[in-house]
């Protein structure tokens, strides 16, 4: 019963967050969307319903962008919430884990990945045909005529008006210049009036123009071939006019465009139709990539040409054929040619040559165009998984975080969420790109920002579900510092009472062993190392291990020791350390960075000054160890 309470109560908490972060995210990216596409919509007259419809299907398509930052966010804010009222907490001492607080949220996750797929599969599509055919159909439609004062307007196809003052109480245009130039500039008609009114026609197909005194000049360029024998100019009609109309083509209606064209497209196909396109385009290269190679097979070389073997699928072995014992040189053919038959052997020449460049251009066009509709559709396919599968990863990131930095709100996971995101989103649009251009493998591109995100998922999981600090500052600094190389400080701490007194003859043969295993470390790590030595000779770990824990046993042993200064030099020992940067060349992944010089170089100068530091503290235990076995021995004397 509890478990249930506390299954509500978390659903209860993440839900409305999802869904107020969802239609956040989704209004950004809308916004984003208006903005790419502003100058196409606007000024064109379209209908409410028209632009309402064209932001629905923009708001369905832009949900595989909208619904994995979204969960990221939500995560982030219901467990950041849950560990800020220390909630979470309570929840564990009560013995209840984070995977299990987690458990209702893996599955209500789940069946939103589930559905992410089938709503890729079915719903996008067609939500992508009606978007791309709406957004074409605005962009072809003419915009509304306003006409602005002073400037000219070429807004109307094939002309260009000028309008030097409009009267907005009555409409009527004062001092207007139109040209008319529809069939070019030589052709170019000019008219000249006073005023004028411009209306539409009731089918909205003509623009209406009715004018007032004024003047038409118009070139008579057809009839200039004729008469320019007799003439030297071009002529032309000047026509002088009261009253007069004019129809300009100019349909202002919005027409929309059959979506038929667009479900071809990879964007409304499912994956059925993408898997069908993909295996037609394989077949289809594969016929025509044979087809090319047999006709370059089958060439004739040297004069001589091979028949295509069908059985074999390869060209038949050449023909024996009478060949002349001695072929003429080229040189000498071409010196006994005049200098009109050379032009046309070398005419004949270029233009074979272009010929069989433009055919085999044309060849690797055809292919080229086959192969990046492969990768489109490809892309396609690939992406109605990799939507499901980004919602798990940005779960398993989000829920595992906030419980770790346990800040609630909208500030902090805000901000981590937009960070993460940017990163996935320009790994992700990276991954496309080289995928779309062929640069990479299609499978490559479109799982690459899978591949970097879910190792992060899992490390966070992980540290979370056992409670590790992650955000802790000083344990990253702890880390930093061993990275750079410094040392540990020992802290010895005076006993008050001793029990049992130290043996000095036992601890000069601890400190002998301590300083004999110091030397001999000391001389297997040499002070200098190539690049390659460093990778492949290391710092004999199992050596220095044996040398930390009799370095430790001695200093536990030394404590009992009645002399204060004795005790007090013991501080003088170094702690030390088996660090991974010791013996580097273990392993794959060492083997990978050495030959891997961008990563290797700089771990290979870290090295090297860890190293140096380890040489340091060889040193100065072999010094601190004489100088207590001096102190211990002027105690036995005395």
């Amino acid at each position: 019963m509890l478990i249930k309470r506390l299954y509500r109560f978390i659903l209860k908490s993440f839900l409305p967050l999802f869904a107020m972060t969802f239609f956040i995210v989704l209004f950004i990216v809308l916004m984003q969307f208006l903005w790419r596409y502003v100058d196409d919509l606007v000024g064109k007259g379209l209908p409410f319903d028209v632009i309402g419809e064209l932001f629905f299907y923009a708001a369905v398509s832009m949900v595989p962008m909208a619904l994995p930052l979204a969960i990221l966010l939500a995560s982030l804010m219901t467990f950041g919430n849950l560990g800020e009222k220390f909630e979470l907490t309570a929840m564990k001492a009560a013995g209840i884990s984070l995977l299990q607080v987690m458990k209702p949220l893996i599955v209500f996750i789940t069946l939103v990945a589930i559905g992410a797929f089938f709503f890729q599969n079915d719903v996008l599509p067609r939500a992508q045909v009606k978007m791309w055919t709406l957004l074409f159909s605005m962009k072809q439609k003419s915009p509304e005529v306003e006409i602005p004062e002073g400037v000219f307007y070429d807004q109307i196809p094939g002309y260009n008006l000028f309008v030097a003052k409009k009267n907005p109480d009555t409409g009527v245009l004062k001092n207007v210049m139109i040209y008319n130039v529809r069939d070019g500039g030589d052709n170019a008609s000019i008219v000249l009036t006073d005023s004028a009114r411009i209306a539409f026609t009731k089918d909205n197909k003509y623009l209406y123009l009715h004018l007032y005194r004024g003047e038409q000049f118009e070139n008579l360029r057809d009839m200039s071939a004729i008469e320019s024998s007799s003439r030297g100019g071009v002529p032309f009609r000047r026509e002088t006019f009261e009253d007069k109309e004019v129809l300009i083509p100019f349909d202002a209606n919005f027409n929309r465009l059959d979506d038929e064209g667009m479900r071809k497209q990879y964007v409304g196909k499912n994956i059925a139709e993408l898997q069908q396109t993909i295996d037609s385009l394989s077949v289809r290269m594969d016929s025509i990539g044979e087809d090319y190679s047999r006709a370059l097979l089958s060439m004739p070389v040297g004069g001589v040409s091979r028949s295509w073997d069908s059985r074999k699928k390869a060209p038949a072995p050449f023909a024996k054929t009478a060949m002349p014992k001695k072929i003429p040189d080229l040189d000498s053919i071409l010196a006994g040619l005049s200098e009109g038959e050379l032009r046309n052997v070398f005419s004949q020449a270029q233009q074979r040559v272009s010929m069989v460049k433009a055919d085999y251009e044309f060849k690797s066009e055809s292919m080229a165009d086959d192969k990046k509709s492969m990768r489109r559709h490809g892309i396609e396919l690939l992406k109605k998984f990799t939507l499901s599968v980004a919602c798990l990863i940005f779960f398993f990131i989000g829920a595992p975080l906030g419980a770790i930095i346990r800040k609630g709100g909208l500030g902090t996971p805000l901000v981590i969420s937009v960070l993460l995101f940017l990163v996935y989103y320009i790994i992700d649009n990276t991954g496309y790109k080289m995928a779309r251009d062929g640069r990479w493998p299609v499978w490559m591109g479109m799982w690459i920002s899978t591949a970097v995100l879910a190792p992060l998922g899992v490390y966070v999981t992980y540290k979370a579900l056992n409670d590790s600090a992650v955000f802790d500052k000083d344990a990253w600094l702890i880390k930093i510092r061993r990275l750079l190389g410094a040392k540990l400080t020992r802290h010895i701490t005076v006993k008050e009472v001793i029990i049992n007194d130290i043996s000095v003859d036992k601890a000069q043969e601890m400190l002998s062993r301590l300083g004999a295993g110091a030397r001999s470390l000391l001389k297997a790590t040499p002070l200098r190392y190539s690049y390659k030595s460093f990778w492949t000779r290391g710092v004999d770990t199992a050596s220095l291990q044996a040398l930390s824990d009799e370095l430790e046993a001695t200093v536990q042993y030394m404590l009992d020791c009645r002399d204060v200064m004795v005790v007090g030099r013991l501080m003088d020992y170094p702690v030390l350390r088996r660090e991974w940067i010791y013996t580097p060349g273990r392993g794959w992944v060492g083997k990978a960075l050495m030959w891997f010089v961008p990563f290797g170089l700089p771990l290979y100068l870290v090295g090297l000054n860890h190293r140096r530091h380890l040489r340091a503290e060889l040193h100065q235990i072999e010094k601190t160890t004489v100088q207590i076995q001096a102190m211990l021995s002027s105690e036995k004397e005395s």
